[in-house]
């Protein structure tokens, strides 16, 4: 058993839905959703099939969790740089930096891009992967609309419009970095980012 399946406190195993829920996130981003099979992923987990269904009722609730998990993730390391952060021009340089940070290597993994819109590009049309991936996107978009609109006071459709173009710029720079393998498009659309705010 490798170390990264003890808990600190006591050296024991994770729990089953923790260890479930990191092989998958492994395998779901080196390989993708529909490559992955569940029985890969519990081979991975160390676990019986009927402990990952016990957690997940269906391989459709793991990807949710999955791509909830990574969100979160995300946004855990955006609040710590947004707390460093001197007022809202960082504020929204805060969200490039981390854009930045996930694209840096992890653990020795590869780096495919945004592992969210990696998998909602496997996802069929309705489907509440999707939708959940969007109300991320959207979540990101009005986090930087926030710190836009404190630099803009009074200019609520300047504001918006920033936003929606900084938004633009940060997506269109992770989907060029996913397919190069590295962070040198965020880096690029950063400092596109801070001219447009110097600018406005």
């Amino acid at each position: 058993m490798s170390e990264s399946e003890r808990t600190p406190a006591a050296g024991r195993r994770r729990p089953a839905r923790e260890r479930v829920l990191a092989a998958a996130a492994r395998r779901f981003y080196a390989h993708g959703v529909t490559a992955t099979g569940i029985d890969t992923i519990t081979a991975d987990a160390g676990v019986a099939k009927m402990s990952l269904y016990n957690n997940f009722p269906s391989k459709a609730d793991l990807v949710l969790a999955y791509l909830d998990a990574r969100h979160q993730e995300w946004l855990t390391r955006y609040r710590a740089r947004l707390e460093r952060a001197d007022g809202p021009r960082d504020g929204v340089l805060a969200v490039f930096d981390t854009y930045v940070d996930s694209a840096e290597p992890v653990r020795g993994d590869t780096f495919r891009g945004c592992g969210l819109l990696n998998a909602a590009g496997e996802l069929p049309a309705g489907d509440a992967g999707r939708a959940l991936v969007r109300r991320q996107k959207e979540e990101v978009e009005r986090l930087m609309a926030d710190q836009v609109g404190m630099l803009l006071p009074g200019c609520p459709e300047a504001a918006r419009t920033l936003a929606e173009h900084l938004a633009f710029l940060l997506e269109g720079a992770m989907v060029r970095a996913g397919l190069e393998g590295d962070s040198g498009r965020l880096r690029q659309a950063r400092t596109m980012a801070a001219r447009l705010l110097e600018s406005a």
